[in-house]
């Protein structure tokens, strides 16, 4: 974590504590609505740059025999770590992410994750998550992230044409 760590102040169109934090594609399998094979996960606002979110860890979820598979637990922590950044603005994508398995999580169960933001630096955001079945002070797993801000308009222009909304998206992109 670099010292020189940039001021920030939440945006003041940013979800209130408690409030859900938009979805930004309808079609992503992590929160989109529309996803029919999605994990539907939504992410609340704390205090702060903090989010927080559960779920049910599905049959369908499964990896090792009973418990979440990795791939969806890392999914997991990409998305309620992906929404830090809209608490205080700038559009960002994942550019590192690492999970930390802890304990085995059990299919069946509530998984309950916290995550906060640890700075930004320019075009970097740090941030970090821990994912617990009801005692924060037992967490199950960890994760930490680096973002970094994009320009929506050129990040995601060449690939309209392969998403479910693509129209949708070239309107969204041509607006001022």
């Amino acid at each position: 974590m670099p010292d020189d760590l940039d001021e920030i102040t939440r945006h003041p169109k940013a979800p209130a504590p408690g409030e859900p934090i938009r979805r930004h594609n309808p079609h992503c399998f992590g929160c989109g609505e529309d996803s029919p094979r999605g994990m539907h996960i939504v992410v609340h606002a704390a205090e702060g740059f903090e989010v927080t979110a559960q779920f049910k860890v599905e049959q369908w979820m499964e990896g090792g025999p009973g418990v979440i598979h990795g791939g969806l637990l890392s999914t997991a922590f990409d998305e309620v770590m992906g929404t830090i950044p809209g608490l205080f603005g700038p559009g960002a994508v994942t550019g590192h992410l690492e999970v930390d398995f802890l304990k085995p999580i059990p299919v069946g169960r509530t998984l309950y994750l916290t995550g906060r933001l640890l700075g930004k630096q320019r075009r970097k955001i740090y941030s970090e998550a821990i994912a617990h079945l009801g005692d924060p002070d037992q967490p199950v797993a960890r994760g930490y992230a680096l973002f970094i801000v994009i320009d929506a308009r050129t990040h995601f222009a060449d690939h309209l044409e392969n998403s479910a909304l693509g129209d949708d998206y070239k309107d969204r992109l041509r607006r001022p």
